[in-house]
């Protein structure tokens, strides 16, 4: 039996979004901001952590920057792994979609609780699709007694099951 501790990250640094190369799914490679950085300071401070052997991240720029703070503040080793990454407004073709776009697909994600609509082809990663893929990563550390999972708000809310995360917030999952 493993215990996950999932988190969000800390609040972004969206300041230079659309500016230099941060355009498009560049975005994501964006970190946090002061406040981001001071909220994961403070989730270190939760005693439940202190028992976690690693810690296991999205690749995305606010989701690395707030586990290389918790590895420093915890001094654990981190592993990046790929399939953390945010919900995809297009799972499809995994193409970056321009705000509008991707918008609308989280508008339908959010109305139809995570679930495609029979009948109807949707471009957008359902609620299931996002638990397959990071069942399929936690599978892989289930030889440890307890794991960090830095990610993401949706993709927490819909694997969980839980209201959509603040920033720093942890969870447990008993796998």
């Amino acid at each position: 039996m493993t215990t996950f501790y999932f988190i969000r990250h800390g609040q972004m640094d969206s300041s230079m979004a659309g500016k230099k190369f941060y355009k498009g799914f560049a975005y994501n490679m964006m970190t946090l901001s002061e406040k981001g950085i001071e909220q994961i300071h403070e989730t270190a401070k939760d005693s439940r952590l202190q028992k976690a052997e690693l810690i296991i991240t999205s690749p995305f720029g606010r989701a690395l920057h707030s586990a290389a703070i918790l590895s420093k503040c915890l001094n654990l080793e981190m592993q990046v792994e790929t399939d953390l990454h945010e919900w995809l407004a297009d799972g499809v073709s995994y193409e970056f979609l321009p705000d509008e776009m991707a918008e609308e697909s989280y508008r339908s994600l959010a109305e139809n609780q995570g679930r495609h609509l029979k009948g109807v082809q949707c471009l957008w990663e359902s609620a299931e699709q996002m638990k397959k893929r990071v069942m399929d990563v936690l599978d892989r550390y289930k030889d440890y007694n307890t794991v960090i999972v830095m990610c993401h708000g949706t993709l927490m809310q819909y694997v969980l099951g839980i209201e959509h995360p603040e920033h720093g917030q942890v969870e447990e999952l008993v796998y």
